[in-house]
């Protein structure tokens, strides 16, 4: 199923691409935010599978109506150095352990925006973003996508010199400006995919491929991150994972390359769908 975020309002899109409104539909039973709705994730599954493909078509929906189907999570990971050719084009070693900080959840936006520079070198990442769907704590690898309700495509747009900033790394304050966290424009259930293992994603700057990778290359797999972020703390729905980047960042260019006002930054994964940002001067 692939449910998102449409005027502010919960929406799934049938396999014959209509719009549903699912409050609407559901009579009040589920409420149009689609925050709430993580919280009675399988009762919202097995209303949807009653549901009659009748609806708006996806045509005649906006990109621009879409928005973040992730908007105000309780709490937001993310996972620095999970794919081996960034973690050596940033001069690190693979790590033995995932890197965890967070993006504060002011920074989270839509898929289709404009996104204020601040002053700085700013960067691109794009990523696999996953939601929650159940309380996840203590999880075996091998169960952890039952816990998931879907995946999404995000940025974990970087400010380098501040995440350089002081005698410890800045990394969750260089990556909480407004809109350094956009997701979109869909969130897909996991049964979408033949492996949810293994999806391609990129990212392009004025049309030039600058990213492009599969999460098959994951140094830490998403249901490894499962594992061992339950291990310490509750998983939580409607929980967002940050679930790394592939190589191609402007920072482990040569020479170096960063955002500037004018850049469209076009995100996407295979099977998900893509988002659109443009960049412009704002600080």
């Amino acid at each position: 199923m692939r449910f998102a975020t449409i005027s502010d309002r919960l929406s799934l899109i049938t396999a014959s691409d209509t719009v549903i409104d699912l409050a609407r539909a559901s009579r009040g039973r589920f409420g149009p935010g689609i925050q709430d709705a993580y919280q009675r994730w399988d009762e919202l599954l097995e209303f949807c599978a009653t549901v009659a493909e009748e609806g708006t078509p996806l045509s005649d929906v906006p990109a621009t109506a879409f928005g973040n189907p992730a908007p105000n999570p309780r709490q937001v990971f993310a996972i620095g150095l999970n794919y081996a050719d960034h973690a050596a084009e940033s001069s690190f070693a693979v790590p033995e352990e995932p890197p965890v900080f967070t993006k504060f959840v002011t920074s989270l936006t839509g898929p289709h925006a404009t996104i204020a520079l601040p002053p700085g070198k700013v960067d691109w990442e794009v990523e696999l973003v996953v939601v929650l769907g159940r309380t996840a704590h203590r999880i075996a690898a091998l169960d952890a996508w039952r816990y998931i309700a879907g995946v999404s495509v995000g940025q974990d747009i970087s400010e380098r010199d501040r995440q350089r900033v002081g005698p410890a790394p800045q990394f969750s304050m260089a990556k909480s400006y407004p809109g350094f966290g956009p997701i979109g424009p869909v969130l897909v259930t996991p049964d979408e995919f033949d492996d949810p293992d293994d999806l391609e994603l990129g990212c392009l700057i004025n049309g030039e491929q600058l990213q492009k990778g599969r999460t098959s290359d994951m140094v830490f797999p998403v249901p490894e991150l499962i594992a061992r972020l339950s291990a310490i703390t509750p998983l939580l729905p409607g929980d967002v994972i940050f679930t790394g980047t592939p190589a191609g960042v402007g920072l482990g260019r040569t020479p170096e390359r960063f955002l500037r006002p004018g850049d469209e930054l076009v995100s996407y994964v295979r099977g998900v769908g893509e988002m659109r940002h443009l960049m412009v001067a704002g600080y």
